[in-house]
């Protein structure tokens, strides 16, 4: 039995489309929201909270619905295609509303009609998020339907890999359309060709995906060999069906999930704010911020091998604990390198490609920690918890860090990061759970306990 990379790149192709919205929707609307329509940061942080809310909803929910739906292109794909198309004519709605605001500003338009380009603006962000949300759980959940069990490792490694490459294209688009050379003279920068670049992108990838996947048949294909191979479906179960944790191992899990919601809020703090921080502070706007988030995802990528090998050297709380010590060192270094420069220097790469390492450190072993403390049928129960106080501390930070950057200083970003990412150093050391030096996984298979991040 070998996975069949190519169609599992394919796959990914939808995984692909999706962080290449994300990462530009991170990146692009902070700016939008304070410099175009001038909300200030703690109601502009709650806008950015709104797509983790509305995650802890639709993601299950479209889940399960794609669980029940049936068709002739199969259960997942509808999902995608609809999802995509909505969010590809949604997005690309953004930057014509965004101008259109600037304009009646510069023509001296009433309160009243600058009140109701932003309630549209709003309004068409709010739709969009729905229609990303709609089918990013469909999305994930095609490889599983058409991968057998055991190959679904390495399957998944490929995802996220495809993933990362998604992020980096727009992180590459951006610093060359929107360099610092080419908007640092302009009083409003039209977002129009960013935006639908990105949308080609993903209309690109969902299409490619759509003609070469054919999900009914490889599902089926898949369903039969899994009805050939039932002891692949085994799950560890007790007598009376209940499985319950041991307290020293339930307080383990309690301190994991605490120190996964501190890291995440410090690290989300800065990669939703970063773009606005650097624009208020360097002046540099976004082709500057996009290539400092490209070496740190270029450094994340190129560090899963080595921290793979660590540890299974290491282990895996000592590797995590290690990532946070750097981490917290990079963030006190940012900003010391930015509170009194004028401009990205070299060594700002630099640095930011450390915390690529750093966040692989630690993201790449926190999942697989959760579930260590697991039996084989609660796995899916345990990626809930990961994935609930990650995306809750993702949902707090945007509104914190925004009502600081606000009512305090835009030099408190990196200070505030910091602190919170520290912290979650104190709480690992009461996690006694959930270690393992399992062999270091090789190749693609270093990549599949990636994650959201």
């Amino acid at each position: 039995m070998k996975l069949n990379s190519r169609r599992t790149v394919l796959v990914g192709l939808a995984f692909l489309s999706i962080c290449a919205f994300w990462q530009m929707y991170d990146s692009v609307i902070p700016l939008i929201l304070t410099k175009t329509f001038a909300l200030d940061e703690t109601f502009s942080g709650v806008i950015m909270a709104a797509d983790n809310v509305l995650a802890l909803f639709l993601l299950p929910l479209f889940g399960a619905l794609s669980d029940r739906k049936n068709t002739r292109i199969g259960h997942r794909m509808p999902f995608i295609l609809a999802g995509t198309t909505a969010a590809v004519v949604l997005m690309n709605l953004l930057p014509i509303v965004d101008n259109r605001f600037y304009a009646l500003a510069q023509e001296g338009a009433s309160p009243s009609a600058l009140t109701v380009c932003r309630v549209v603006f709003i309004c068409v962000l709010g739709l969009l998020l729905v229609a990303m949300g709609t089918y990013r759980s469909p999305a994930v959940a095609l490889m599983p339907d058409v991968t057998p069990k055991p190959l679904r490792s390495k399957a998944n490694a490929i995802i996220n890999l495809m993933g990362a490459v998604g992020g980096i294209l727009y992180l590459a688009v951006a610093a060359v359309l929107y360099s610092t050379r080419r908007i640092a003279d302009l009083e409003h920068v039209d977002y129009t060709l960013l935006f639908a670049t990105v949308s080609g992108i993903m209309t690109v990838a969902v299409a490619v995906l759509f003609v070469t996947v054919k999900e009914p048949r490889l599902a089926a294909e898949n369903r039969a060999y899994e009805a050939e191979h039932p002891e692949q479906n085994l799950a560890e179960n007790d007598a009376s069906g209940e499985e319950r944790l041991p307290a020293p191992v339930k307080r383990s899990l309690g301190f994991l999930l605490v120190s996964i919601s501190l890291w995440f809020i410090g690290y989300n703090g800065v990669t939703t704010w970063f773009t606005t921080y650097i624009d208020q502070v360097l002046g540099q706007g976004l082709g500057g911020a996009s290539t400092c988030l490209l070496v740190a995802t270029g450094g994340a990528i190129v560090s899963y091998i080595p921290i793979g090998v660590l540890a299974s050297r290491v282990g895996r709380k000592k590797t995590i604990k290690g990532g946070i010590v750097l981490l917290t060192a990079c963030f006190a270094a940012a900003y010391f390198l930015t509170v009194n420069a004028r401009t990205i220097s070299p060594v700002m790469y630099l640095l930011f490609a450390l915390l690529g390492l750093a966040w692989a450190a630690i993201n790449v072993n926190s999942l697989p920690m959760v579930v260590e403390m697991c039996r084989g049928s609660d796995v899916g129960k345990f990626t809930g918890y990961y994935y609930t106080f990650s995306m809750a501390a993702q949902v707090v930070t945007p509104i914190l860090a925004g009502w600081l950057l606000r009512h305090i200083s835009y030099h408190m970003l990196f200070p505030y990061a910091a602190v919170f990412v520290a912290a979650s150093f104190v709480t690992m050391c009461f996690v006694r759970h959930g270690d393992s030096r399992a062999e270091a996984k090789k190749g693609l298979e270093a990549f599949e306990d990636m994650g959201d991040g």
